[in-house]
């Protein structure tokens, strides 16, 4: 007798914990960058760099801002690697491309010097999937413009 009361109220809480689970909203899904297309960004902005003759430093992050590829070309010059990384960061955290900080800091607003790991130089762009950044990616070794210029190739391959 207690072997089946034990049984039927196992069978009923097994009952509870299915017709409960049901209920419960799917969990929420959300795209991030792949180390595949990591990789195809980072090799169309270091061919971008190299037709150019631009010795750079190229960091791919994921939407939480962590390094998912990094590619330095030769002779590039060491502080530039986290630059990159940092570009990458800001633009990911910010949803914007870092050119939008530089800008607001060069026309007086000084405050954006005080946001945390911040690097308001241009040269890092955010990474773009139907509308929700996935990623971003971030230059240094060149001027802010040939940074710029380097990323935007990076991406440009994404979207193709």
């Amino acid at each position: 007798m207690i072997r089946r009361g034990i049984s039927v109220s196992m069978v009923s809480v097994l009952l509870a914990f299915l017709f409960a689970g049901a209920a419960w909203p799917a969990p929420l899904q959300k795209k991030s960058i792949s180390l595949e297309d990591a990789k195809k960004a980072a090799a169309a902005a270091a061919m971008e760099a190299k037709k150019n003759k631009w010795n750079m430093a190229i960091a791919v992050l994921d939407d939480g801002g962590q390094l998912v590829y990094f590619e330095r070309i030769d002779e590039t010059q060491i502080g530039s690697i986290d630059i990159a990384i940092g570009k990458a960061r800001t633009a990911v955290a910010y949803k914007r491309p870092t050119k939008a900080l530089e800008d607001a800091l060069n026309s007086g607003q000084p405050a954006v010097l005080s946001f945390p790991n911040t690097l308001p130089r241009e040269g890092g762009l955010p990474i773009l999937f139907e509308g929700k950044v996935i990623g971003g990616i971030g230059v240094s070794g060149g001027t802010s413009s040939q940074d710029a210029q380097v990323a935007k190739a990076g991406v440009d391959a994404l979207n193709q």
